[in-house]
C-alpha cells in the first residue's frame, strides 16, 4: 500500500504521515516530495521546522524549478519587517492564492512541514477547518502533511487524522536503515484498509518495500481440555434420581390446598357459628361522624 501512495494516483486526497520522537517521518515526506517532482507535478512546501537547504538535500538531478519551498523556517511568526511566510497566512485564501503561483494549470501538490508546528501557534478547529476548505477547494491535487503525534493531545490527532484519506504510521524497523509504516486508507465508499510494511528508503530518496510484518493469532491448542465438573468432588449429591423425583412430584406442600381441602373449609356444617354485634346504650356512635369519640 505505501508504494501505492506514492504513485499519487488519488486526487483530493490528504495524507498524513505520522511519527514520534523514537523515529522521523521526514525522510518519508522527503520520499513524497519526489515522487511527485518526478511525475512532473509542481510542489508547495510549507517549510516551518526544516531548512531549505535541508529539504533539498537528496532532490538533486530533479526538476526542482517546479519545487516551490514557502520559507516559514527563518521568521515563522513575523516578526522581522518582510518574513517570507508567516504561520498567519495558513487559511484558505492565503493558501489558494499561493497553490496558483505555478507555470502549469492543473492544479499542484501541497506539502506542510509540519502541521505540528501550525497546531502550536494556530486552534486546531481553524486548521481543520482550512484542510478540509483546501480539500474541497480544488486549488490543490492533494495535501500531505507531517504530524508528530506525541506532541500534542489524543483528540487532537484524532481530528486531524478523521480528515485524512491516509495515515501512515512511522516507527523504529529491527535495523538500522529500516522502518515499519502502519498505514490507513479510508477508500471514498467508506472502505477503510490497513496494512503493516517494512520500508527502507535510499539515498536518492526512493523507498523500498521489503516485506510485509506478520501478526500471528492466538495459539490454537491441538486438543481441546475436556471442561471441568464443579460437582465432582462434593460430599452430597445435588442430583435426583427417578425414584426420587417422581416421590418429590407427589409430596403434598403444606401451603398448597387441594380442591376438596378448600371445599371443605369453605361450607358451612353443624356446629358452625356466627359472631354477632349489637351496640348497647354506652356506645357513643354517630353513623354520620363515626370518629366523633375520638379527641382530634
Amino acid at each position: 500500500m505505501l508504494s501505492e501512495l506514492l504513485q499519487g494516483t488519488d486526487t483530493g486526497g490528504f495524507l498524513i504521515v505520522q511519527d514520534n520522537i523514537s523515529h522521523s517521518g521526514r525522510p518519508l515526506l522527503k520520499s513524497f516530495i519526489s515522487a511527485a517532482l518526478n511525475r512532473d507535478e509542481d510542489v508547495h512546501v510549507l517549510a516551518f521546522e526544516a531548512s531549505e537547504e535541508e529539504l533539498k538535500d537528496g532532490l538533486q538531478g530533479l526538476p526542482c524549478q517546479r519545487l516551490h519551498i514557502h520559507n516559514a523556517y527563518i521568521d515563522p511568526l513575523g516578526w522581522t519587517a518582510h518574513p517570507a511566510f508567516t504561520v498567519q497566512q495558513f487559511c484558505f485564501e492565503e493558501l489558494t492564492q499561493l497553490a496558483k503561483q505555478t507555470s502549469q494549470p492543473k492544479p499542484a501538490t501541497l506539502v506542510i512541514d509540519s502541521l505540528s508546528w501550525i497546531l502550536r501557534h494556530l486552534n486546531p478547529p481553524h486548521v481543520c477547518k482550512t484542510l478540509q476548505q483546501l480539500r474541497k477547494g480544488g486549488a490543490v491535487r492533494a495535501i500531505i502533511g507531517l504530524l508528530h503525534a506525541d506532541m500534542h493531545q489524543r483528540g487532537t490527532v484524532g481530528s486531524i487524522c478523521h480528515l485524512a484519506t491516509s495515515v501512515i504510521a512511522v516507527s523504529p524497523g529491527m535495523k538500522a536503515d529500516e522502518a515499519v509504516a502502519k498505514t490507513t486508507k479510508r477508500a471514498k465508499s467508506g472502505k477503510v484498509t490497513q496494512d503493516e510494511e517494512i520500508f527502507r528508503i535510499n539515498e536518492d530518496l526512493t523507498v523500498v518495500v521489503l516485506n510485509k510484518t506478520s501478526h500471528p493469532g492466538p495459539k490454537q491448542t491441538d486438543q481441546e481440555e475436556p471442561e471441568m465438573d464443579p460437582t465432582a468432588n462434593l460430599t452430597f449429591n445435588l442430583r435426583l434420581s427417578d425414584t426420587e423425583r417422581e416421590a418429590k412430584e407427589k409430596l403434598a406442600l403444606p401451603f398448597v390446598f387441594s380442591k376438596e381441602k378448600k371445599m371443605a373449609l369453605l361450607q358451612s356444617g353443624p356446629g358452625s357459628g356466627r359472631i354477632l354485634y349489637e351496640p348497647d346504650a354506652n356506645d357513643d356512635y354517630d353513623q354520620e361522624d363515626p370518629d366523633d369519640d375520638l379527641d382530634v
